[in-house]
């Protein structure tokens, strides 16, 4: 490489690992990103809003959010020495493989899922391992342990439920794995309202179990960045130190709280989208050719009886705007559809029927297959 050239010192591992992107499309129904088609309550906000306005806006957040932490420690019924706050779930997983992540350390990470985890680890030089799900898009818990404990990881990486294939593991399972794998498990629990598997009783008795969840989801706050960490005290006084000083803006902070104060509120949408899941997944298992894998989460993959990519197009054209994960390993024939409010999916589904119809008898040709 040229002493000119701008990459000139650039880590090759960096160099090598492909970015995360996301295409800035617009739709009138967006289905892509697993948000919360129901917006924060709108005199929620004007609560939020109102605190905000009490606080100079010249002063730095809290150091150390003290009030959201104990606020969260009633919340969810753990210490609050063994919480830690974030600007969203991404940041302390991140921090928490800077801690104990380092050049070599073998990383396992069930494929596909949540590109995230291989992009961070491999930044910090990990060596990732990857262990597939099974043929059902289901997770295989021997595997997990086997193939962790022979490539010797440090770390296991387990996304509960998994995003893109909604797969979920039970807290049986995730003991089992605590009991046979010596490493560290983190357990990405970003869509946990949706499906109720958590590994959360077994945070008391193995000290290597971390887990993060978000108030981005069911709480309809993904513009606002905030997530959560909980893990035993000791380590998280040590996951802390990687993360940015001042790293939560003070109205994320001022929202999470009104959250939190009033998170009996947000239940009407959970349910709503819960109901609605099952329509979707329902109607979706009528459209001929179209196989939907069992999800415990917000959204569905689906594979399609033509190429996803030219689908996902045509889908776009009449105005729905789903996500394309084809480009995921074992996953080419696929999409990902998020479930939406009840006219977004209704407007999916006609669009969906049509957009197959289009393509004549390929959109019919091969059985559903339905699990």
């Amino acid at each position: 490489m040229k002493k000119t050239s701008p990459l000139r010192g650039v880590k090759p591992r960096v160099l090598k690992v492909p970015a995360y992107t996301l295409h800035a499309y617009e739709a009138g129904v967006k289905l892509n990103q697993n948000e919360n088609p129901f917006d924060f309550p709108a005199d929620l906000k004007e609560e939020a809003f109102r605190r905000f306005r009490a606080r100079q806006w010249s002063r730095y957040p809290d150091f150390i959010p003290d009030r959201l932490h104990a606020k969260l420690a009633e919340f969810v019924g753990w210490p609050k020495e063994g919480i830690l706050a974030g600007n969203g779930s991404n940041e302390l997983l991140q921090a928490t493989l800077m801690v104990l992540v380092g050049a070599r350390t073998r990383v396992a990470i069930p494929v596909p899922t949540f590109t995230v985890y291989r992009l961070i680890a491999a930044i910090l030089g990990a060596d990732v391992v990857d262990i597939p799900l099974g043929a059902d898009m289901s997770y295989d818990v021997d595997a997990l342990i086997s193939r962790s404990r022979e490539a010797g990881a440090r770390v296991l990486v387990v996304n509960n439920p998994n995003n893109p294939t909604g797969c979920a593991i039970r807290e049986g399972e995730i003991r089992r794995i605590l009991d046979e794998f010596e490493g560290f498990v983190l357990l990405d629990e970003a869509y946990y309202e949706f499906c109720g598997h958590t590994g959360f009783g077994l945070l008391e008795r193995y000290p290597r179990l971390v887990i993060t969840r978000t108030f981005s989801k069911a709480m309809g706050m993904a513009g606002l960045r905030l997530g959560y960490l909980m893990a035993h005290p000791d380590l998280v006084a040590q996951i802390s130190k990687a993360k940015l000083p001042y790293n939560i803006n003070q109205f994320s902070l001022t929202a999470a709280e009104v959250a939190l104060d009033y998170i009996d509120r947000f239940r009407p949408a959970i349910e709503t989208m819960l109901s609605e899941k099952k329509r979707l997944e329902r109607e979706l298992r009528e459209i001929p050719g179209v196989r939907v894998y069992p999800s415990q989460a917000n959204f569905f993959l689906i594979e399609t009886p033509v190429p996803p990519r030219e689908l996902f197009e045509d889908l776009y054209r009449r105005g729905v705007l789903v996500r394309d994960v084809s480009s995921y390993p074992t996953l080419g024939s696929c999409l990902r559809v998020s479930v939406g409010a009840p006219e977004e999916n209704t407007q999916l589904l006609t669009a969906l029927r049509d957009g197959l119809d289009s393509f004549g008898a390929a959109g019919a040709a091969r059985p559903t297959g339905n699990p």
